[in-house]
């Protein structure tokens, strides 16, 4: 079922990215549900994505943060030569997980232990984003508009 968002297009500003991931949620194939992961807030900033990777090493999986986009793949090396499996209970099949990130969040660290992966997110709004408070000027002590950045003339005291 699609719905039409140009209403929302027309009466909305700078939410382009939002309605286009909308969009896209629409089109995509089933998501995988292989290999389970979580996803956990950790704190007011701070995000945890937690996969069970079994059997996979640090350097079967990757990591790739492009923009607002985390992508996780792993590939398992071939079976070593001579090795017959008779019954095969833990997956070894690739994938690749894809996860849409909020701006600003960046990923600080990842660590594999015990067949779970571990990767640490942080939202850190650049400084000159942050809300800041502004100071009103009251009364007829303002610096009119035109005058600002305009140098300021020094006369100087004539010596007698």
């Amino acid at each position: 079922m699609r719905h039409d968002l140009s209403p929302l297009y027309r009466s909305m500003v700078g939410f382009d990215r939002l309605f286009d991931m909308l969009d896209q949620a629409a089109r995509v194939e089933p998501m995988t549900n292989w290999p389970p992961y979580n996803i956990e807030k950790m704190g007011e900033d701070q995000y945890r994505i937690v996969m069970a990777v079994a059997g996979f090493s640090p350097e079967e999986i990757e990591l790739v943060q492009q923009e607002d986009v985390l992508v996780v793949s792993g590939r398992k090396h071939p079976e070593p030569e001579g090795v017959q499996v008779l019954h095969r209970g833990i997956a070894s099949r690739a994938f690749r997980l894809t996860f849409n990130l909020a701006e600003y969040v960046n990923v600080k660290g990842a660590s594999l232990e015990n067949g779970l992966l571990t990767i640490e997110l942080v939202r850190e709004i650049p400084e000159e984003m942050k809300p800041r408070r502004i100071e009103i000027a009251a009364g007829s002590g303002t610096t009119p508009i035109a005058q600002i950045g305009q140098p300021k003339q020094v006369e100087q005291a004539k010596a007698a």
